[in-house]
């Protein structure tokens, strides 16, 4: 989908860029609410149904952009600013989801 030449000129070079169901973006937003622990491959396909093979591709990836980090088996977000905005609104959205289910 193209975007107006005015957001390509004034977007800052900062903005991730991720467009919302992608396997990147349901990746980072698992990794996003649960920012406090890491995972292992098998751990984030189970948690976002994304196929076993593909994930290993996405962490890859992500990691290459600076958006998540690894020691041995384990991945977890990365501590970077551009990914504030994002936790946050990963928080919000899993929290409107969770209000729905309790009323």
């Amino acid at each position: 989908m193209p975007i107006s030449i005015d957001r390509f000129d004034d977007e800052p070079d900062d903005v991730l860029d991720l467009q919302e169901g992608t396997q990147p973006y349901r990746v980072l937003q698992f990794l996003a609410r649960n920012d406090d622990q890491a995972f292992t491959q098998t751990e984030i396909h189970e948690a976002t149904d994304i196929k076993r093979g593909s994930v290993g591709a996405v962490l890859s990836r992500l990691e290459d952009r600076g958006l998540v980090r690894h020691r041995g088996r384990y991945w977890a977000i990365a501590e970077d600013d551009r990914l504030a905005s994002f936790a946050a609104q990963a928080g919000a959205s899993s929290a409107s989801t969770t209000d729905d289910y309790e009323k």
